[in-house]
């Protein structure tokens, strides 16, 4: 069964035949819709998915404890954003690939002056990256390695042989999660979509800087010392956000909460 339950006037209602069917693409892009921005304005958003015992991955990765709708809507997020924002660990562990085109989203896309398919930014303080994978030698548009200004400067030299693009937001080695959602934003990259991993996801949630969770509840137990969805050291007063919308299918559930 699958239903769409909004709670707040931001959200659709359910579609208007109101069957018991499969959410076509369209209808998931409308509840995921991005807010209007500010000409200078930008918006964070993270994507992950949790069991039920608050596991984000098993055996070191997502994919099994996710889904076949967990991955539509992950195609329909990423098909909304301007630059999906990654740590370096998360594309070693994921095998990462260049986002593609969609024809699906083709025209909203267009409609909205984005090009057909997002950038994807590396967050990495190390460049411990192989830049010969096709995430660095054949995407759509250049990817991004964000990076310190003190990071290797042979690396970096690799990095940009290799077609990356590559933005400093840090004066040492580190990486300013901050700076790199603004520096990202100078660049017109201002619908921004966090897919993790949980460390780079606590940095953003100790700066502050995070506007929307989506996470998908895995009705699944794991057990074990498995990371949850976001790491690092406690902020000093938990963040509050309000729910935006619900989406259940097949005991998972598909969640969104925003920034009050």
């Amino acid at each position: 069964m699958r239903r769409l339950f909004p709670v707040t006037d931001q959200t659709p209602a359910r579609s208007q035949d109101g069957a018991d069917r499969e959410w076509s693409l369209d209808e998931l892009a409308d509840a995921y819709a991005y807010p209007a921005l500010a000409a200078d304005g930008h918006w964070l958003r993270a994507n992950m998915v949790s069991t039920l015992d608050g596991a984000a991955q098993h055996d070191g990765r997502s994919q099994p404890i996710s889904g076949e709708t967990d991955m539509r809507i992950f195609g329909t997020l990423r098909a909304l954003a301007d630059v999906v924002v990654v740590g370096a660990e998360t594309v070693r562990q994921e095998g990462y690939r260049p986002a593609r085109a969609r024809e699906a989203f083709a025209a909203r896309r267009a409609a909205a002056g984005q090009g057909p398919a997002p950038a994807i930014a590396v967050i990495t303080a190390g460049m411990d990256l192989d830049f010969s994978l096709p995430l660095f030698t054949s995407p759509l548009v250049p990817t991004l390695v964000v990076t310190g200004a003190a990071a290797p400067a042979g690396r970096v030299a690799e990095a940009r042989a290799a077609g990356a693009e590559v933005v400093v937001a840090g004066d040492g080695v580190s990486v300013d999660v901050a700076r790199a959602v603004r520096e990202l934003a100078g660049r017109g990259l201002r619908r921004q979509l966090t897919e993790g991993g949980p460390r780079l996801l606590g940095q953003f949630v100790a700066a502050d800087v995070l506007d929307e969770l989506c996470l998908t509840i895995s009705p699944t137990l794991t057990a074990g010392g498995a990371q949850r969805i976001a790491g690092g050291p406690s902020v000093t007063v938990p963040h509050r956000l309000a729910p935006a919308c619900v989406l259940e299918e097949a005991g998972f559930l598909f969640t969104s909460y925003r920034r009050i």
